[in-house]
């Protein structure tokens, strides 16, 4: 390409789904789940050949960032207030630190393996190409139901403009939109600058816009509410392209996840002893020992644990929502 590509890695996120491993101040995206790496510093190493790479993150987790990522620029966002803010002033910083170049956007806490340059190099190319704002499409391989869709539209080859994004189905749908050729939408991205500034000044995000380029990005978040950048800009704007993914993902957003990693009579994450139990899934910084249970989640992590029905792992969020109201999380 002619202009630098720069690898712009969001870590703002707490994971809350793997409570109690990910906490307030131990969030997913530093923690080593798959492999001896922290995600972050396994996503960091993805992205290796980047011209240049920055990380996104609160303030509470800008030294964790530092630790993880040394080679990586840091951008602290002044206020956590979900993607769609977070990327527009990430996006409005880099482009005055480095100039016209092509962002790519990357979550901090996904598990990705095969060959991800590729596709990541494509989507960059379709997002010079058509000045438009692009997302990686995911294969699904089931009919996942935690996951918004993408309908892709025209094909152009290596890409299709977006014909549709579509919430997060029940299961007859989600079975459907499979069948019909639908993509997962992982939240990978790329755009220049220019592009997805644009797109941002004609949505909800234009308060944030219009202030950064006055200096001050302060009124600009007091001035917008917290909404993802899928709703507030990729659902809206027409200039939306798809990249099919040539690599294999998973969001790792819960604890039942492990079980695709691990075919194993239970699943095993530190150190644990099993009796006459299966289909379990156990994960902790201390032994944990199971006898004559299973299907369970049981995670066990500083003076945490979890114990849930692997069927139910989705609900571990109810109960982070109410240590938070306790402040307890």
């Amino acid at each position: 390409m002619d202009r630098p590509l720069v690898a712009l890695i969001m870590a703002g996120g707490t994971g809350t789904r793997l409570y109690p491993a990910s906490r307030s101040d131990r969030p997913k995206q530093f923690l080593s789940l798959l492999g001896d790496d922290s995600l972050l510093s396994q996503t960091v190493n993805r992205a290796g050949f980047a011209d240049e790479i920055f990380v996104c993150t609160a303030e509470t987790h800008a030294d964790l960032v530092r630790e993880h990522a040394p080679e990586a620029g840091v951008l602290v966002e002044p206020e956590p207030k979900d993607t769609g803010p977070a990327l527009v002033y990430a996006t409005h910083r880099i482009r005055e630190q480095v100039g016209d170049c092509v962002l790519l956007c990357l979550p901090s806490d996904h598990y990705i393996t095969g060959d991800f340059e590729t596709t990541a190099r494509r989507a960059a190319l379709t997002a010079v190409e058509t000045e438009g704002v692009v997302t990686v499409g995911i294969e699904p391989t089931r009919p996942a139901t935690g996951y918004g869709y993408i309908e892709p539209g025209h094909d152009y080859g290596s890409y299709f403009d977006v014909s549709q994004f579509r919430e997060k189905p029940d299961k007859s749908t989600a079975e459907r939109f499979v069948d019909e050729g639908f993509y997962w939408n992982a939240g990978l991205f790329a755009w220049t600058p220019d592009a997805f500034l644009r797109a941002a000044r004609d949505s909800s995000l234009e308060p944030l816009v219009s202030a950064l380029e006055d200096g001050d990005p302060a009124p600009g978040f007091d001035a917008v509410s917290p909404t993802s950048v899928d709703y507030a800009v990729m659902e809206r704007t027409d200039d939306a392209f798809v990249v099919p993914a040539a690599f294999e993902w998973d969001d790792l957003g819960s604890w039942d996840a492990f079980d695709r990693f691990d075919s194993s009579t239970n699943v095993v994450l530190g150190d644990a002893l099993t009796i006459d139990a299966t289909g379990n899934i156990v994960a902790g910084d201390k032994h944990v020992s199971l006898v004559g249970v299973d299907d369970l989640v049981v995670a066990a992590y500083d003076d945490r644990v979890l114990v849930v029905p692997k069927s139910e792992a989705q609900r571990v969020r109810e109960v982070v929502t109410k240590l938070r109201d306790d402040d307890r999380f």
